[in-house]
């Protein structure tokens, strides 16, 4: 018996399908059948196509068959791109190399998959980002910080696991056109810090090797501080020549043994980590340091933007976390190499269920840059709660930075369509684990699976995502998708309600991050986020506050600095408004975090109603596992509604005009 399921790579048997001759032979143009990447693409056309359709491609004898699937190479086509038309009685894949082919196989099988008609297909694609990756927090003990999974399966007690896991892993996120991934924490700490000596290489090079053949570069995260914990230096001042000549050597050793790893991925000054801020050096200069080492060997250098070591005392309204991002990179605009990618959070904080789109993007025009984004649900209900991330990702992505009179969003930024930067991209914090579902709630896989679809085409819409995974992953009648397709577009909103309100974020508990806290961070050093007392809340971030509003361009900073044109829902994280502000509901501030709150409670019972109407039509393990989560989300809403209402009952001293119980 498999031990872990195989997501939307299951290929069901599909009944009475029409075309299934034009995969009964395949003829290769211009690629050789033993390239590892081709092998792979084919094996999977084998494996799809006989699974689904009972029918075992065969390589044709003629050069070109009267019908089929015809691959052929195609340089006019972007990198790793593809075409796909039917003509005639077959199917011609064109593509300008390796991945291109492997890219348009497993399109093919996602149509087949999903039953579509292919009789007039006619599909020109090519990927929006040039990089688009994973970024796995996994440690070497087996432990996955922000992991909801299960443990880890690439490492266990200090060692590297490579298997038959690791390589069903590469299929599936290759089969989304995922073409990067970073394998442990962004905390690199331990045994982590050993990656980049020949304690590990070998492992790595058969990672390395598997991941390659499904079109994906290895990347690892570094410790900025390796000079001294594995070299003996007696500093990491990245301008210290003793500490470069340590990295030139060192990475010259580590490209010897991974001649194909992509880079490296760096956290730095942030959360207790070292970097370059430790010896009154700039980002930038930290970063370049690295750049310079890896150039020679094509290496990247992702260097994140999280970089918030702004610890505040409550008492002090000036000092704003959500400031550092923008204070500490936006003057450094042009000094970064071209190798170096600033990794920027989709917003200025920390993967709230609601925050502004981060200022950087916009803010920066001869950098290279990549939008982070979590599907791992740390604050989002860590995939107990069903909360499908992809409407929150598209707002990201359309929102509209107003750098240009056009082309000015985030898609466009990141794409490179906005300032022509070439190394640029968007990453996903990673939800898997070893469990055998991967991502421990079956339906999280929609946000694995969405961020690849959406990472590598921008225009796709939450619902189309969300009808794809779902076709591929169940079997279930018209009327039935339709009803888990709604479950996942609403259900954002739903945790949004019964959670943090209008933009304030937090109120979690510390250190796990799930389930309520109204203060739980409101006194710590990490700063303050919703500032309530008998007459109001929210953090006052305008040109009268912190001054955070400023930070965007004249358009938006204008706009989020006027309560009144404010966004709604971002309106306390902006603002500080009294409890009796009336809304654009009409509502007052206090009665509609009341309502929320109930709504919120009981939609969340609503969606665990629909899913129990699909018992029949499910596996019977899937419907359990998801079924219990419900249940847990239920209690969860229950407790975020009761402690949220309760808490601002008793600081405003206003009652619920519905007159619903508030302890």
């Amino acid at each position: 018996m498999q031990e872990w399921t195989q997501l939307w790579l299951s290929y069901r048997p599909v009944k009475a399908y029409e075309r299934a001759d034009f995969f009964a032979e395949y003829t290769l143009e211009g690629f050789e059948a033993e390239h590892p990447v081709i092998r792979n693409a084919l094996r999977e056309l084998t494996l799809g196509i006989g699974s689904m359709l009972g029918v075992k491609p065969e390589s044709a004898v003629k050069k070109t068959p009267a019908g089929g699937l015809r691959i052929r190479r195609d340089t006019s086509i972007g990198s790793e791109g593809y075409s796909l038309k039917a003509e005639g009685d077959g199917i011609t894949l064109a593509a300008p190399d390796e991945k291109g082919v492997l890219y348009g196989i497993f399109h093919l099988l996602r149509l087949v998959s999903m039953k579509a008609d292919i009789a007039s297909l006619d599909v020109l694609t090519e990927p929006e980002n040039p990089l688009r990756m994973l970024n796995h927090w996994d440690n070497l003990d087996g432990s996955i910080e922000r992991g909801y999974s299960g443990r880890s399966f690439f490492f266990r007690e200090g060692k590297i696991l490579v298997n038959d896991r690791i390589r069903d892993y590469a299929r599936l996120i290759g089969s989304i056109g995922i073409n990067g991934v970073v394998i442990n924490n962004v905390n690199v700490k331990g045994d982590a810090t050993d990656l980049i000596t020949d304690r590990y290489f070998p492992e790595l090079q058969k990672m390395a090797e598997i991941f390659s053949g499904y079109g994906i570069r290895l990347f690892l995260s570094l410790n900025f501080a390796s000079p001294m914990e594995l070299g003996g230096c007696g500093t990491c001042d990245p301008l210290d020549p003793e500490v470069v000549t340590w990295w030139e050597r060192r990475i010259r050793t580590v490209y010897k043994a991974l001649p194909s790893l992509g880079g490296f991925l760096v956290k730095a000054d942030s959360e207790g980590r070292p970097g370059p801020f430790t010896y009154g050096r700039n980002q930038a200069q930290g970063a370049n340091m690295l750049a310079d080492v890896l150039k020679p060997y094509g290496g990247l250098v992702i260097w994140r933007c999280f970089v918030y070591n702004c610890t505040q005392d409550w008492r002090d309204r000036i000092t704003d976390r959500a400031r550092a991002g923008y204070d500490n990179f936006c003057s450094l605009d042009g000094a970064f190499r071209d190798n170096v990618i600033l990794q920027i959070k989709n917003g200025p904080v920390d993967f709230q269920i609601r925050e502004p789109v981060s200022p950087l993007f916009g803010g920066m025009e001869h950098t290279n840059q990549m939008l982070e984004v979590q599907i791992a649900q740390e604050y989002t209900g860590q995939q107990i709660d069903l909360c499908y991330l992809m409407p929150m990702f598209r707002e990201v992505l359309d929102f509209h930075t107003c750098c240009r009179d056009e082309k000015d969003t985030v898609a466009d930024i990141i794409s490179g369509r906005t300032f022509g930067n070439t190394n640029m991209g968007i990453a996903a914090v990673c939800n898997t684990g070893d469990d055998k579902n991967w991502t421990g709630n079956d339906l999280a896989a929609a946000n694995l699976y969405g961020f690849g679809r959406l990472a590598w085409d921008m225009s796709l819409s939450s619902a189309e995502i969300a009808e794809e995974w779902i076709r591929q992953t169940f079997d279930l009648s018209p009327e039935s998708e339709r009803m888990l397709r709604d479950m996942l577009l609403r259900s954002r909103e739903v945790y949004e309600k019964y959670t943090c309100p209008l933009g304030i974020g937090w109120m979690v508990n510390p250190l796990d991050h799930y389930g309520p806290s109204v203060d739980g961070y409101e006194y710590s050093r990490w700063g303050t986020y919703h500032r309530s007392d008998h007459l109001g809340l929210g953090v006052d971030r305008t040109d009268k506050g912190t001054g955070y509003a400023q930070q965007y361009r004249e358009t938006n900073a204008a706009m989020y600095n006027d309560p009144h044109t404010c966004p709604e829902e971002l309106l306390l994280f902006f603002h500080r408004v009294l409890y009796e502000t009336r809304l654009k509901s009409g509502k007052t501030l206090i009665q509609h975090i009341y309502d929320s709150h109930f709504e919120g409670a009981s939609e969340a019972k609503e969606m665990a109603e629909c899913w129990e109407k699909l018992r029949l039509e499910l596996d019977p393990e899937v419907y359990e596992r998801v079924r219990e989560r419900f249940r847990r989300q239920i209690r969860n809403a229950e407790e975020w509604r009761d402690q949220v209402n309760s808490y601002f009952y008793r600081k405003s001293g206003i009652p619920d005009e519905k007159g619903r119980r508030i302890y």
